[in-house]
């Protein structure tokens, strides 16, 4: 499909091109009721109209009828908007915020040239994070600039206030290089009586900075009588939600196919997801393939298939034996599992099935925590003071572990954590799942960390 061609805002008429802009029958569905300020992230921040979803959806109709152009100031507020679609739950009418920020930020990446630093950051991002094998290459020079001690050196010296506020937020976001993990195998039988047969999504951070969690998913799924699948595990590929949900609707469209040309080789029951950016992607392909005769069918019957690790365990009855884990777990939603995705009881039902497990509820769990895909390091203020917000409300719960669903999440709890002075652990729920069908101790998950 060709590239839309640009199309300079005329008075009188539309500002978008016509590829998909914003539908005017959705815009039209926002009411400006404000039921969304509550759990608007950024109007929480600044109490700013144009920076809460109603706002927003205020500017796409104007930029529709052509009474404002894509400028800076236009672009500045759909730019602030994490994408966390809180708004979407909160919203009594139904609207569709995640079509409308979606199409309008594909606008926006063609038709508003950015400025070069802005620009740079994207691309690089862009080039790097959805690329596992060039992910991989900054693995053995990480692990010497952490456990030389260099990185501690580095950060007591404050140089990182000397480097831009993105690059510095990235440094503080980096995770500890993993130790070399053997690689997951094709297949891994359902232990007992088969009861489904799945594919596994490995994802892009998740597969080179976060392999444990990837592990321990497809143990907990053959432990509980689940045939796994892993499609070319050494190089499965991006799903494109990093891309889509910053409106790079192009290359975002091209790993979709290259997902579904994977996934599709194998006939399963389910494909499972442990990632909720990835997830409220994949479950999305239907729409956003729409327009493709070769993959429009495909793709629906690919996100209908598509599941969250919790979603597919809580459907489940537990079959493998629990030990107990004496533990206070603060459970944080992730923003496109609990609001894109619609999935909030599953998870809690999932660690409910472990003995003498608390699970602590924590105050604002409907705020985003500041992560947001890209979101923190293209706008490092605002997202920081989200997470600071967030990691004292956890916190606050006095927990021994902080559980979450998404790799987004975890690093920006674990470098918030760290920052705030704490040594509590933050990992990814189905790691408690696993470790207490494997009867671990409490103490192995307490120096997780």
């Amino acid at each position: 499909m060709a590239e839309p061609a640009n199309i300079p805002p005329v008075a009188g008429s539309s500002a978008f091109d016509a590829h998909h802009p914003p539908s005017t029958d959705l815009i039209n569905e926002c009411v400006h009721c404000g039921f969304c300020l509550a759990t608007c992230p950024t109007y929480a921040l600044w109490g700013e109209e144009m920076d809460s979803p109603r706002g927003r959806i205020y500017l796409m109709k104007l930029a529709s009828e052509g009474q404002v152009s894509l400028d800076p100031t236009f672009v500045h507020h759909m730019d602030n908007c994490l994408g966390c679609m809180a708004c979407m739950t909160a919203c009594p009418s139904g609207v569709k915020y995640d079509k409308l920020i979606e199409a309008t930020r594909a606008q926006i990446e063609r038709n508003y040239p950015r400025a070069m630093p802005d620009g740079f950051l994207r691309r690089m991002i862009f080039e790097l994070f959805p690329r596992p094998d060039r992910l991989r290459l900054l693995l053995a020079p990480l692990r010497i600039y952490q456990r030389s001690g260099l990185q501690s050196l580095v950060r007591r010296s404050g140089l990182l206030r000397l480097l831009p506020a993105s690059l510095c937020t990235m440094e503080n976001l980096t995770p500890s290089a993993p130790q070399k993990a053997a690689a997951l195998p094709e297949h891994l039988p359902a232990q007992g009586e088969p009861r489904l047969r799945v594919a596994l999504l490995l994802g892009c951070v998740q597969s080179v900075f976060f392999p444990e969690v990837n592990a321990a998913t497809a143990r907990v799924l053959a432990a509980e009588g689940c045939e796994v699948i892993i499609p070319n595990p050494k190089n499965q590929g991006c799903c494109g939600a990093l891309m889509i949900h910053a409106g790079e609707e192009k290359a975002a469209l091209v790993y979709a196919r290259r997902a579904i040309d994977t996934f599709e080789r194998v006939p399963v029951d389910a494909i499972v997801i442990n990632a909720a950016g990835c997830g409220s992607n994949m479950k999305d392909y239907g729409y956003l393939l729409r327009d493709d005769p070769n993959y429009r069918e495909r793709a629906r019957a690919f996100s209908a298939k598509c599941r969250d690790i919790s979603e597919v365990l809580a459907a489940l009855p537990p079959r493998a034996p629990r030990h107990p884990l004496p533990l206070k777990v603060a459970y944080q939603d992730a923003c496109h599992l609990q609001h894109a995705q619609g999935v909030k009881s599953q998870p809690r039902s999932v660690l409910g099935t472990i003995p003498q497990l608390h699970i602590l509820e924590i105050s604002e769990g409907a705020l985003c925590c500041g992560s947001a895909g890209i979101y923190n390091l293209v706008r490092p203020g605002p997202a920081k003071e989200l997470g600071d917000r967030k990691v004292r409300n956890v916190l606050a719960t006095a927990p021994d572990i902080i559980a979450t669903g998404n790799p987004g999440c975890v690093l920006q709890l674990q470098s918030g954590v760290r920052q705030a002075g704490s040594d509590v652990p933050v990992m990814h729920m189905i790691e408690i799942v696993d470790a207490s069908i494997r009867g671990l101790s409490p103490e192995s998950l307490l120096k997780k960390q």
